[in-house]
């Protein structure tokens, strides 16, 4: 067992599996993207072992963990060997301390070497909020709901430039009715790591394309230095007709469940407008999806 720095341990991680060794609740809340979770301890041991910690101190603390180990060691070892490639892993728990070594220690009973993260998550997570502090060179692309602007990000890719695509990483389009047909939006927290294991990949010497957005996609938030470099950095805005716009929309919102369409319709009634809402309603329930879109349009 060795212990590697936050840049080794990326390095690294790209050719031998990371493993997850904090609390279930704790990996919900945040992970390295592609990280395996095998927790040592449950959401509720944790909470007794810290407990005990502060009014017993350390010694009585761990002899609670090993009595909770104790009866699954043979599972968490299974565990780890589905996943180890080449009888190799990397562990890290929250600051790369007993959980990780202990970890790495039970394994390596079993044969498999492994190498722990220094400072565990907490490091992971306090180099990811940094990086955004790098200079970028954004570029992003603006314009009304429907214009396509997703569409232009995917071919720019296919032609081999630099983009990201922070809606298809929040799994959300950004509007009132962005969650539409999306998956269950990640955490604030994960989604800044998907970005920041994103944005390694990208030279950043060079452009790179995103889509103008808020500062908020949904229910989560993009990192304020990220965000600021967004809003500073050169725009390039598309104009589409109206009607091209109505139709991207029928196509991309017309598979959607009505009534939960027409759930979101009435969160916006205030700024819709009673009279627009109502006109709107009529037209959802007749299925006129084109004249819904096009009501809409003026929200």
């Amino acid at each position: 067992m060795g212990a590697l720095t936050i840049e080794e341990f990326l390095a690294r991680s790209h050719e031998e599996p990371v493993l997850d060794v904090r609390a279930p609740a704790e990996f919900l809340q945040g992970h390295l993207p592609g990280a395996v979770s095998i927790p040592l301890f449950t959401n509720d041991e944790r909470a007794v072992i810290g407990t005990l910690y502060v009014q017993q101190g350390r010694k009585n603390a761990m002899k609670a963990g090993l009595d909770f180990i104790g009866p699954r060691m043979r599972s968490i070892v299974e565990s780890a060997e589905q996943v180890a490639r080449d009888g190799r892993v990397l562990v890290h728990c929250w600051r790369g301390g007993m959980r990780s070594a202990n970890f790495a220690q039970f394994i390596g009973m079993d044969g498999i070497r492994s190498h722990v993260l220094k400072g565990g998550y907490k490091t992971y997570r306090q180099a990811a909020l940094e990086s955004f502090q790098q200079p970028l060179q954004l570029i992003s692309i603006t314009g009304c709901t429907g214009s396509g602007k997703s569409e232009v990000l995917r071919e720019l890719a296919r032609q081999g430039e630099q983009v990201v695509d922070l809606e298809q990483l929040a799994h959300h389009k950004g509007s009132a009715f962005g969650g539409l047909l999306q998956p269950p939006q990640p955490t604030t927290e994960q989604f800044q790591n998907d970005l920041f294991e994103q944005l390694l990949t990208l030279d950043p010497t060079r452009r790179i394309w995103v889509e103008d957005e808020s500062i908020a996609i949904g229910k989560i938030f993009l990192p304020p230095d990220f965000w600021k470099q967004l809003h500073a950095s050169p725009m390039v805005r598309m104009e589409v007709p109206k009607e091209v716009r109505i139709n991207r929309l029928v196509e991309e919102y017309g598979p959607s469940d009505r009534q939960e369409f027409l759930i979101i319709m009435q969160k916006i009634t205030k700024k819709l407008g009673g009279q627009n809402f109502n006109e709107a309603s009529e037209r959802l329930a007749r299925n006129d999806m084109s004249g819904v879109i096009d009501i809409l349009l003026t929200y």
